[in-house]
């Protein structure tokens, strides 16, 4: 009764006072001169700490800005939630504070498919994208994963059935989703795609592998080699989606291996900031993504870029609408394919072939530095933005909030 009423009432307050004041401010921002060129957000996804690196390359003034954040990373230059409730009720829920700092300050927004700060409105999400074109700033629209994903549209039943089980509230979001998906297609200046979301999108304007991009200096060497057979074989995993990320698979491989006498342990990753997670990933001699998804993300990148062999399943599907755009050559990604079904022989052919290991190590690097780099994203990036009429502007090259 509590939430009824609780609605009921932010409700009549976004009726009655919230969307006459977002309009006001969407009109202001037609004639307001914007401190920045592009602004990334409000969702908390490290990728925009990178994509900010490689527009402001090509020139660009970037504000990343966010209501909160998690214990991933804070390198987001607006961080606007506070530790009080009402402030954040008020702030975020009746004067959407988050949406009016945007507009006034971004010619472009960088948003993902959940939409922009009025995501979580109970009336106005429909109008945000109607709205940021009233108010004069373009969108260039990324999906990142769960905001694009609708189950009946993918072959992969497997996934289906892991997020199923792992997010089984899903399921009463669907035609939320739905409208979401078409809304911002339609209405959206630019969309990009790539990865396994091109099984949910039905449109895009730019096809990539993925749009991750990573800063290449992140790591100071490059170790492409893995430890000597007598020494414990060390693989890393960060099950931050145990049943998505296929967690029980490689548990139960590694304990039969083990049981067979071989000498190997596993690092399972949880709850770790980036730094934390990036010196694990140093240690390993073997990094596991995923087994499920059918496509690599940034764990399977920055282990690349450090010089590691990685194991990820990938989708043959996927695999060849990269090559036959000509986005991926012939044996990229440079990534140990293995699934579920054989996982286990796959590690034990692994360690007893320890050179194939050196050999997928020594590729990775370089296929980042073509795909996933912030020079090859940032170049991407900028090309996108001309196509909608957003170039560097040379008298904002303001960088900090």
């Amino acid at each position: 009764m509590v939430k009824f009423y609780k609605f009921l009432i932010l409700s009549l307050i976004e009726i009655t006072f919230s969307i006459p004041l977002i309009v006001i401010f969407s009109l202001l921002s037609r004639f307001k001169r914007k401190k920045f060129d592009v602004g990334i957000g409000p969702e908390a996804i490290i990728n925009n700490y990178y994509h900010k690196q490689a527009l402001e390359k090509k020139g660009y003034s970037v504000l990343t800005f966010v209501r909160s954040y998690y214990y991933i990373t804070d390198k987001f230059d607006r961080v606007f939630s506070s530790s009080n409730y009402l402030f954040n009720l008020i702030l975020f829920q009746v004067l959407f504070y988050d949406y009016i700092y945007a507009i006034l300050n971004c010619r472009c927004l960088y948003l993902y498919f959940n939409g922009g700060p009025l995501m979580f409105s109970r009336f106005l999400w429909r109008l945000e994208p109607i709205l940021l074109k009233f108010a004069s700033v373009k969108t260039v629209l990324l999906p990142y994963g769960s905001d694009i994903q609708v189950f009946d549209r993918t072959p992969n039943l497997l996934f289906k059935d892991a997020n199923s089980s792992d997010y089984p509230l899903h399921r009463f979001r669907y035609e939320k989703q739905l409208r979401k998906i078409r809304l911002w297609t339609e209405h959206a200046d630019h969309v990009i795609s790539g990865c396994d979301w091109v099984d949910y999108m039905y449109h895009w304007d730019t096809l990539m592998v993925a749009h991750f991009s990573i800063d290449m200096d992140l790591f100071k060497d490059q170790n492409c080699k893995v430890s000597a057979e007598e020494k414990t074989f060390r693989i890393i995993h960060a099950p931050n989606h145990k049943k998505i990320k296929g967690t029980r698979f490689l548990v139960k491989a590694v304990d039969e291996l083990k049981e067979e006498g071989l000498d190997l342990e596993l690092i399972l990753i949880e709850k770790k900031s980036n730094e934390e997670v990036l010196s694990l990933i140093e240690s390993a001699d073997l990094v596991l993504d995923q087994l499920v998804v059918g496509w690599y993300a940034m764990f399977a990148i920055e282990a690349m870029l450090a010089g590691k062999p990685v194991v990820c399943f990938l989708r043959d599907d996927l695999i060849n609408l990269y090559r036959a755009v000509g986005l991926l050559e012939e044996g990229e990604p440079p990534l140990i394919n293995l699934n579920p079904l054989n996982l286990k022989d796959g590690i034990r052919d692994l360690m007893q072939n320890r050179s194939k290991l050196n050999e997928f190590a020594s590729r990775g690097y370089d296929y980042v530095k073509r795909l996933h780099s912030t020079d090859s994203v940032g170049n991407a990036f900028d090309k996108i933005n001309k196509t909608i009429g957003i170039e560097p502007n040379i008298q904002t090259s303001i960088k900090e909030p």
